[in-house]
């Protein structure tokens, strides 16, 4: 008959009748047949009730002395959330319970070898250990103020906060993904792994955590890593660029290299450029951008972008020659950098000229993986890209060097030996041929090919400026002289760069820049004389000088101009016997060079010697000169000659008209000539070493002191 199983009563069984019947009903078989009325589905339902006895059962599935078999599908569904809710509660709390144990053991550890402290640590969030800077930073605070890059409200002031921080996250992440069976990777950008997989990298590492375990779906870092595929990191230098003014100093860029371009350098298709520059204003004037660029007022902009594009800026848009240096890091040290370039992209950071440039980011870059050296600490106030380069040289973090040659440097090639051939007499080389040869529109020559994407084999000498062979761009100078009837000990101190007369190896041809330059002089005067100088006079301020040479009747594309802003000593010839002031000089020059002479053999260098003609203006002011200033128009004219490896000189002939404006008095003159003659002479003792000798001649005959002439030792350091 049928069984109402509601109606069963789980007191009212007797447990150990329906064991001692089943026993029998197993015992013998024929039993069993004469027994078949009673369905086996009964007995197995009365076996799982008495197991149900001997289970934890949920309260919602018993009743008041009844088991609860009800078919009512929105109560079944309702127990079995109830149950799955309990079951997640359960597992929260184990994750909880191996998180926080998980905690514990890295706390310890972290406490004992204080690595909130440690190095690494500090310059994954950007704290500054060991710089010192003119523009004092602090040591105590990250130069990151974007809350995005911190996991606490006070990472940027606390790296033990932050620490813990990442500690905590990193718990939730193994513990959460340890307890996933499907060991499916979770989807989360948002996730410390994604964000941070520099720090997380570290942090695994330090404290020996099974990384394996760490389970987070990172497509985006998943994705860029797979397109840059790091193998090997390069320093690319470009040398000084005088016609923009943000590249005058060189340029640095890291080539990230493929297992394909480390195979052949030469597959540059298979590269990528990491350009750290400043994001300014095109529409700024150029003093604006230029005083914007030098004080932090532009960020910084990280480009990341195939190498071949960027390469072609510097040979073919600037022609600069390049120079790339492989770095020694082991690819466990290229792959933590990348990372970090990931976390650190997209900041905004304040771009500074001198001190937080792209140089002193390459340098930041490799002290994140190499603590122990302390790169950009060596530099401490000024980052200079080929200072750069000298300094992983003596680190011994360079492995290889290569040398391109850009647009300008190939075209000069041929051009000298066409020249060569003419007078050799085995062709003739006519003005149009050797126009058509020098011009870029005409001669697409280069050394990458014509799609752009390879560079060709180099078939012309490396020339001689390679920044691992320049002098040290600092530069100490002690001189003796003697001005008029008056002698004078000289002291003279130059923060950078290089002048015509210095030591050649390792600057482009006939480079000329200078920057924050003082001359003291200590006069040994006489009291008996008339117009005698003070005893200690400032002979000269240069804040910027320089000139670029553009030779016509080379290769070489661009202008040749000049200009200077300084506060200078100058003859005031408006009136008889006049004395020397100081006053505050801009002067611009614009004209014409041409270079002479035989190159070396095989190269793309232009001929050793120079002359130039330019036109200039000038306007000065100061106090005791004749109605506190002057204006001046005229010539300079002058040639460089490069007598050998360790000698040269330089004459030039100045020949400005000045007016002061008119006067009453008849002993003054409100405009004048002033011709001045100029001679120098160097001789390098060695690439650290040299004298000078320089002389002057003042034309003007109403001037106090016509001659000028000083011998100087000078200290590159």
């Amino acid at each position: 008959m049928p069984i109402n199983l509601k109606s069963i009563n789980l007191k009212s069984i007797n447990l150990k009748s329906i064991n001692s019947n089943l026993m029998a009903i197993e015992g013998t078989p024929t039993q069993l047949t004469r027994r078949a009325r009673l369905p086996l589905t009964i007995a197995g339902l009365l076996l799982t009730v008495q197991a149900q006895a001997f289970l934890p059962t949920p309260s919602s599935l018993v009743t008041t002395g009844e088991l609860a078999l009800d078919t009512n599908p929105d109560l079944i569904a309702k127990n079995l959330a109830k149950s799955i809710d309990e079951n997640k509660q359960d597992t929260q709390n184990v994750q909880n319970t191996n998180a926080e144990q998980l905690l514990i053991t890295w706390r310890q550890q972290v406490k004992q070898d204080n690595l909130a402290q440690h190095i690494t640590w500090r310059r994954l969030l950007y704290f500054v250990d060991d710089e010192k800077s003119l523009l004092g930073k602090k040591k105590n605070k990250s130069v990151v103020d974007d809350s995005s890059f911190f996991l606490t409200s006070n990472g940027q002031q606390d790296s033990a906060a932050e620490l813990d921080a990442m500690l905590v996250a990193l718990a939730q992440e193994l513990t959460g993904s340890t307890s996933n069976s499907s060991n499916v990777k979770t989807n989360n950008s948002n996730s410390v792994l994604c964000r941070f997989p520099a720090r997380v990298q570290w942090l695994t590492e330090t404290l020996n955590i099974d990384k394996t375990a760490l389970q987070a779906d990172c497509s985006e870092l998943d994705d860029w890593m797979a397109m840059l595929a790091p193998e090997q990191l390069s320093l690319m230098f470009a040398q000084e660029y005088l016609d923009n003014p943000i590249s005058a100093f060189g340029h640095t860029l890291l080539r990230i290299d493929s297992k394909a371009s480390v195979a052949d350098p030469s597959q540059i298709h298979h590269a990528y450029a990491l350009n750290d520059t400043v994001d300014g204003d095109a529409a700024d004037s150029f003093l604006i951008y230029a005083v914007k660029a030098a004080s932090g007022g532009y960020d910084n902009l990280i480009e990341i972008g195939p190498y071949p594009k960027k390469f072609a800026d510097y040979l073919k848009e600037d022609e600069r020659d390049t120079w790339t240096y492989q770095l020694d890091l082991t690819p466990s040290e290229v792959q933590q950098i990348m990372l970090h370039v990931w976390e650190t992209k997209d900041l905004s950071l304040p771009y500074y000229f001198a001190t937080d440039n792209c140089a002193s980011e390459v340098l930041r870059l490799i002290d994140v993986v190499r603590p122990k050296q302390h790169l950009l600490s060596q530099l401490p106030y000024a980052v200079i890209p080929s200072d750069v380069v000298n300094l992983l040289k003596a680190e011994n973090l360079l492995a290889s060097t290569f040398y391109t040659p850009a647009d300008s440097s190939v075209r000069q090639a041929q051009l000298n030996k066409a020249v060569q051939a003419a007078k050799l007499g085995y062709q003739d080389l006519t003005k149009e041929a050797a126009n058509n040869i020098k011009s870029a529109d005409i001669n697409l020559s280069s050394i990458m090919s014509a799609d752009g994407q390879t560079l060709l084999p180099v078939t012309i000498a490396p020339p001689n400026n390679n920044p691992l062979d320049r002098h040290a761009l600092q530069r100490g100078q002690v001189g003796i002289g003697q001005r008029g009837d008056n002698n004078y000990i000289e002291l003279d101190l130059r923060a950078g760069f290089h002048d015509t007369l210095d030591r050649t190896a390792g600057f482009g041809q006939f480079f000329d820049l200078e920057g924050v330059k003082a001359t003291l002089r200590l006069y040994d005067k006489d009291d008996d004389k008339v117009n005698q100088p003070k005893s200690v006079v400032l002979q000269n301020f240069t804040l910027i000088r320089g000139r670029s040479f553009n030779p016509v009747n080379t290769a070489k594309k661009g202008q040749t101009w000049g200009a200077s802003v300084e506060a200078t000593r100058i003859n005031d010839g408006s009136q008889q016997d006049g004395t020397d002031h100081l006053v505050g000089s801009t002067t611009l020059e614009y004209g014409k060079s041409w270079a002479f002479g035989t190159p070396p053999a095989n190269s793309g260098e232009m001929p050793p010697q120079l002359c130039y003609t330019l036109a200039t203006g000038a306007v000065q002011g100061g106090r005791g000169i004749n109605k506190g200033y002057r204006v001046g128009a005229g010539v300079n004219a002058g040639c460089v000659y490069q007598i050998n490896n360790q000698l040269r000189a330089q004459a030039e002939l100045q020949l400005p008209y000045w007016y002061h404006g008119s006067s009453d008095e008849p002993e003054v003159t409100g405009h004048y000539w002033q011709p001045i003659t100029t001679f120098g002479l160097q001789y390098d003792i060695d690439k650290k070493q040299a004298l000078r000798l320089n002389a002057s001649y003042d034309w003007q005959d109403r001037v106090d002191a016509n001659d000028d002439i000083k011998l100087s030792y000078m200290r590159y350091f």
